[in-house]
């Protein structure tokens, strides 16, 4: 019996968090056991916002070495760069021309980002949900791991393949029934962990984006950063550590930080820091961070120093991609009534 298909992706902009790692990443390691794994780094999407052109080729390599560092092992996952694919790009042109502008501009990111971005706003990050679409679609993707930010696009790439390619466009069985052109993916609600918050905001998610550095913990930083961004960490006055208050986002998000991180849990987290004062806590959280991160630092170290190999897992990554991909987009390509490739 084969094996559910998961496909899931982070973009190579900035330095991968705690909040990529305990949120994405850490349960795709776990995923490796029990489903078909394809993870991409998502450098088109990269490009819908403003970027360095000459940092993204290193940014990019950096994010798959993470990748490995953390536990991805390519002997069990396709690993590649979403880039390297062209099928993602022709599939988000097909996927354009079957969908509804009014869909695309009720997207709430969308709304969002347009407001940072003022007059510069660029057609692709009004588009970028249908590139989206075709990464999911394309690989036949039975779950998408989804956090909260994210539903509103796994739907559109669910209506863009129920309601614009399959219903429209799909072929008729023996009973004039339509068959799917493209498989729809469910969600994967992800477990415990699955939304970290900002330093400095626990009412805001930790982001890659936000300018404070001191806002998240990057998987490389070094343990003396660690230490210092932790003690800056915005706290309240109140004495003692407890779950569930909401008049103290910063204490759940902190004291969960160290749950996860120990290994011990929220119960026992709880129960060991519930009368605790935040002097005594801060390093506490600080030594458990830097000791959860000390064996990705020295994998990717490890991955760093060996450019060759990683350049090998990428192209293996391409090729099993391409081979799965070039199968739906022809599929596709056929529906929508296309002159076969020669």
């Amino acid at each position: 019996m084969s094996r559910p298909r998961v496909l899931s992706g982070v973009q190579p902009t900035g330095s991968l968090h705690l909040g990529n790692w305990l949120g994405a990443i850490r349960n795709w390691v776990d995923l490796q056991d029990s489903h078909e794994t394809f993870f991409c780094v998502v450098d088109l999407h990269a490009i819908t916002v403003p970027h360095d052109p000459r940092q993204l080729a290193a940014d990019t390599r950096k994010t798959a070495a993470l990748y490995l560092a953390c536990g991805i092992d390519p002997t069990r996952s396709t690993v590649f760069v979403q880039s390297h694919v062209a099928a993602h790009s022709e599939l988000a042109w097909l996927l354009n021309c079957v969908t509804p502008l009014n869909w695309l501009e009720r997207m709430i990111q969308f709304k969002e980002k347009a407001l940072k971005q003022g007059d510069q706003v660029s057609v692709g990050l009004l588009d970028y949900p249908v590139l989206m679409a075709a990464d999911i679609l394309l690989y036949d993707a039975d779950l998408v791991p989804v956090g909260e930010d994210q539903k509103q696009h796994l739907e559109l790439a669910r209506d863009i393949a129920q309601q614009r390619i399959n219903a429209r466009f799909g072929p008729k069985d023996a009973d004039g029934e339509p068959i799917s052109v493209l498989k729809v993916p469910e969600p994967l609600i992800l477990k415990e962990g699955a939304r970290v918050m900002s330093l400095t905001d626990g009412r805001s998610k930790m982001s890659k984006s936000d300018p404070n550095e001191g806002s998240r913990i990057n998987l490389l930083d070094a343990p003396e950063l660690i230490t210092k961004k932790v003690k800056r960490a915005k706290t309240d006055p109140t004495m003692g550590l407890e779950f569930g208050n909401p008049e103290r986002p910063e204490t759940d998000n902190l004291l969960g930080l160290y749950a996860l991180l120990s290994g011990k849990g929220r119960e026992a987290a709880a129960s060991e820091c519930g009368s605790m004062g935040w002097g005594s806590f801060k390093p506490l959280l600080a030594e458990a961070m830097v000791e959860a991160l000390r064996p990705i630092q020295e994998r990717y170290r490890t991955l760093s120093s060996d450019p060759t190999e990683l350049d090998r897992v990428l192209e293996q990554g391409r090729e099993r991609a391409n081979a799965v991909a070039q199968t739906t987009l022809e599929r596709t390509r056929q529906a929508l009534g296309f002159l076969p490739r020669p």
